[in-house]
């Protein structure tokens, strides 16, 4: 029998398929030049093209070989440089090594293992102290000293916003209140009972379990909670905090794990997700520009950054002036500049692409520097005790699902919703953006901030309160 040949040109290669005594032969090729049958590749250049290739995360393999050796060289010299050329390659190195540890776990894997490996492992080296103390005082001066955590929230909540319709985007912001304001009643009380149920005591289950999940992170929530508490109840502050903040860990821990679950559930029911997006009918702007052809130059994408981040020192300075959120000023910034069409199609799909390459090349480097610096794996331990977890577990449950049966009830899309609630029991924005990068909703990332700032402000307000009128 004649052999046969099947050739599909794709502009890159061909694929070639004859059959050979029997049996099918396929043979990829990386060229649409005539292949010689029998002719292997030489090692130079093809085969070390594809390892170079070959990358973890978003490093190429040789290129990660030699960074490990030249950071290696620099900690034997006993001082690692805190600059941003060392913070670079030192937190993509360790960020995305988590990462791919994280997507290789079958079972895990498919629940955020990766957002969860990313953080928590470097937390576990760094309070054993098994990084060399070089490499952990470049990690924390660099996270401490150059705010970038919230480089990375200005350019995800600017170019999330800008792809946003404007027609739902008014709507969605109004509705996503109802979900969580159910979700953290019913959070509450379910919680308190539970706590109670196991001895913990309804007082101390309340203000000291179940408030600090959803009092919105440690810097926007556990620390000015415990400062309330002291001035109310006549306590050192530092002891408050040291009981208040490991609900805070956990709560957070548990909102990722069920972040990734709704996404893998997502996955299985794609009818109850909208993939990122919050209600039916929702349509993101910048996809239909970039499908227009819309040419994005180099100097637009700068343009971009240095509008996200203009945004961003705005609403700094309103803090300072006023004490308002500076992300949630960003935010309401950024939806007027939307509403109003001040914002030009092409700066638009600019800051779209700069959303696209920090979702893509800066959140796990930014999880694992948050592990070391912002993490601290002892307060994280010290909530493990049954009563405790039971207790937190049920809380962080109860927020989510009341989210995903309400933001159904309303039209929402129940797992985006459910997962925007997820982030009102998150550890701030830190917790957004391990919980979002778990569930692969980084587009919710506004919603989020509403979740997490305006939801966890509501809350200690409320609560302390509640408590001054107890004394």
């Amino acid at each position: 029998m004649q052999p046969w040949q099947i050739e599909k040109n794709s502009g890159v290669g061909s694929l070639r398929a004859g059959r050979l005594q029997g049996g099918l032969h396929l043979q990829d090729v990386n060229t649409t030049a005539p292949v010689v049958q029998g002719k292997t590749k030489a090692f130079w250049p093809e085969r070390w093209w594809a390892i170079v290739d070959y990358k973890i995360g978003i490093i190429p393999l040789p290129i990660f070989l030699l960074l490990f050796l030249v950071i290696g060289a620099f900690a034997l010299t006993g001082k690692v440089p805190s600059d941003i050329l060392m913070a670079i390659v030192l937190l993509s190195m360790g960020g995305f090594t988590c990462a791919e540890l994280g997507k290789r776990i079958p079972i895990i894997r498919n629940i955020g293992a990766a957002a969860i490996f990313a953080t928590f492992i470097p937390s576990y080296l760094a309070f054993h102290h098994y990084l060399p103390d070089s490499i952990l005082n470049s990690v924390k001066d660099f996270t401490k000293d150059s705010n970038f955590l919230y480089l990375f929230i200005s350019c995800i909540i600017v170019g999330s916003i800008l792809g946003m319709d404007r027609g739902v985007l008014i709507k969605g912001f109004l509705k996503i209140f109802i979900p969580l304001a159910c979700g953290t009643v019913a959070g509450g009380i379910v919680g308190t009972l539970v706590g109670t149920l196991l001895g913990l005591g309804a007082y101390h289950t309340f203000f000291f379990v179940v408030v600090p999940i959803m009092a919105g992170g440690v810097g926007e929530g556990a620390i000015p909670l415990s400062i309330g508490y002291s001035t109310i109840l006549h306590q050192p502050q530092g002891d408050l905090f040291a009981q208040v903040l490991p609900p805070v860990m956990l709560g957070s821990l548990t909102a990722i794990l069920i972040a990734g679950t709704l996404n893998y559930v997502g996955k299985k029911y794609p009818h109850l997700t909208g993939e990122g997006r919050l209600q039916p009918g929702e349509h993101d702007e910048l996809e239909r520009e970039e499908d227009a052809d819309h040419d994005v130059d180099v100097g637009t994408i700068g343009a971009a950054v240095v509008t996200a981040v203009t945004l961003y020192l705005i609403g700094a300075l309103g803090q300072r002036l006023f004490d308002f959120p500076a992300p949630v000023a960003m935010l309401v910034i950024a939806v007027a500049l939307k509403l109003t069409r001040a914002v030009s199609p092409s700066l638009q799909v600019g800051a779209f692409h700069v959303y696209k390459f920090f979702s893509t090349a800066v959140t796990y480097p930014l999880l694992f520097a948050i592990g070391i610096a912002l993490t601290p794996w002892d307060k994280l331990v010290a909530a493990f005790t049954l009563p405790y977890v039971i207790t937190i577990v049920s809380t962080v449950v109860t927020i989510i699902a009341t989210g995903f049966f309400v933001g159904g009830w309303m039209k929402l899309y129940p797992i985006d919703t459910a997962i925007v609630t997820a982030c009102h029991s998150g550890q701030g924005g830190t917790g957004d953006v391990a919980i979002l990068t778990a569930g692969n909703r980084m587009a919710l990332m506004p919603f989020a901030q509403i979740a997490t700032r305006i939801g966890g402000a509501a809350t200690v307000t409320a609560v302390l309160i509640v408590l001054s009128q107890m004394g």
